[in-house]
Formats: structure tokens, sequence, C-alpha cells
């Protein structure tokens, strides 16, 4: 019996050693406020995006071209969010920056905002479908699509300097909105976001 102890017991302390190397060395997830700006390599971000989207809706709405709409044509405008350029080396999802620029003009309530170009073949798909399927009560008709007044266009654009471990990452995101009617620029603005990256000797 002690001879039996004797061999399984190293084994057990080996089963056992191993469990716990197994479980340190294992990968922990914590979960985290969907609001807490965290930033781990320095690159562009969903807070970044969030901060620009919310910074250039509100200097568009700040200037008088929404009165100015209202004024002449007695109705709010609507305006469609063409997709976000991406300017820089780096991947950036700016599907996401150009969600957020929506979200912000249709919650702020001022305007109204159409579907992109992806969505409107999404709903005609459908509408299409309602001629043959639907009752024809409740059938959408075709040609009765909201035209867009004014696009707003945007782009990202980036700069980069290191020096001894530390890095300097510039973004400014330039965006245009434009009347559809005669191509005129009817507001101009930007928003720049700058981060410093590193070890460096540099202290804010």
């Amino acid at each position: 019996m002690r001879t039996m102890i004797t061999r399984i017991l190293p084994v057990m302390i080996l089963a056992a050693l191993l469990a716990v190397t197994g479980c340190s060395g294992g990968k922990q997830v914590t979960r985290v406020d969907t609001g807490e700006q965290i930033d781990l390599s320095g690159r562009w971000n969903d807070t970044d995006s969030q901060m620009v989207s919310a910074a250039l809706v509100g200097q568009i709405l700040a200037t008088p071209w929404v009165e100015d709409f209202l004024a002449e044509k007695g109705k709010k405008p609507t305006v469609i969010i063409a997709p976000v350029a991406n300017k820089t080396s780096e991947h950036i999802a700016t599907q996401t920056l150009t969600a957020d620029l929506e979200r912000q003009f249709i919650n702020g309530g001022r305007v109204k905002v159409v579907a992109s170009a992806d969505e409107r073949d999404q709903v005609r798909t459908e509408r299409a479908d309602q001629q043959e399927f639907a009752s024809p009560e409740t059938m959408k008709q075709w040609g009765r699509e909201r035209g867009a007044d004014f696009m707003l266009i945007g782009e990202i654009n980036t700069q980069n300097d290191s020096e001894e471990g530390t890095e300097l990452k510039y973004y400014q995101v330039d965006c245009y909105l434009v009347d559809l009617q005669d191509n005129t620029k009817v507001w101009a603005g930007f928003e720049k976001i700058k981060k410093v990256v590193g070890r460096g000797k540099y202290k804010p």
C-alpha cells in the first residue's frame, strides 16, 4: 500500500502543478463600461470616432445654414452622409465614424437624414418584393423617396512623428457640407486629435 502511494503521489503533484500553470497562463478577459476611454496602441479607436462626430455635428448645427434653409424652404433640410475617406496608412473602420455622424444628426432633431446608397439598395429590394407580395393598402409605391438637399463629405488625414521610443500621432478629420443642387459648400470644418504614445520624456 505504501509503495502504491509512493508511486501515485508524484503523479498527483505533477498534475496539480500542470493545472496551476495552465490556469495562470490563460487569457484574462475583463468587461468594462463602453463609455470608458481606453487607449492601448494610440491608433484611432471608438473614443476618437465618438468625440470627432459629436464635435463636427455640433459645429455644423451651430452655423446659420439650417436657419437659412428653413426660412427659404419652410422645412427641415435633408442630409446624406457620404462614406468618410481614409487618407491615412492606418486601417480605420470609417463606417463607425459615418454611423456616429448619422446618429448625431438624427438625435439632434434639426435635420432629416436619408439612407446611404447601400442601405437604399436593401430598401428597394424590399419595396420590389412588396409590389408582388404585399396587400395593395400596405404596399409602398415607387418614386416616393426623399431626395437629400445636402451631402456631408469627409476625410481623415494623419501626421506622425517619433523619437527615442515616443511617437506623436496627429489625426485631422475635414468635412464639407455640399448643396446637391448647385455644388456650393455651405459649411466647412475640421476636428483634430493629437496623442503621445510611448515612454519618452514628454510630459503633458
